[in-house]
């Protein structure tokens, strides 16, 4: 039996992530997403029993853009996704793989101590956790 090295969630994600406020517009969140070049906004804890969001660009394109609604008007909270699926940093990637596959999601904030560490997705964990020589 081979004693293949477990690679982690936290080897594969993406350190590049934003948090905005439930208040932030579509239109600012458009802007903070393109100046930090991320594809998904998280949404903050309003307090500490609160949970994580998540809005997608895909999310702005089908619930702003497709049906015609003001992003100037329109506020993240109405749009996100929360509670958002979040994964451990400690995580196996295959099972981070499995998990995305099982509730049709393609990235999740990397959450460690109740903090967000990064963003992960599909794209990092082949490209990044995928025939690793090291």
């Amino acid at each position: 039996m081979s004693a293949e090295k477990v690679v982690r969630v936290r080897d594969v994600m993406m350190n590049t992530y934003a948090i905005v406020e439930g208040l932030t517009t579509v239109a600012e969140a458009v802007e903070i997403a393109k100046q930090r070049q991320v594809k998904a906004l998280i949404v903050n804890k309003r307090h500490d029993d609160d949970e994580y969001g998540i809005v997608l660009m895909n999310d702005i394109a089908k619930k702003v853009l497709a049906i015609n609604r003001s992003p100037q008007r329109t506020n993240v909270y109405e749009i996100m996704t929360k509670p958002a699926l979040s994964v451990s940093a400690t995580m196996d990637v295959r099972y981070c793989a499995r998990l995305f596959e099982r509730f049709g999601i393609s990235r999740a904030p990397v959450i460690e101590n109740g903090q967000v560490l990064g963003m992960v997705s599909y794209n990092n964990i082949v490209l990044n956790g995928m025939l690793r020589d090291d």
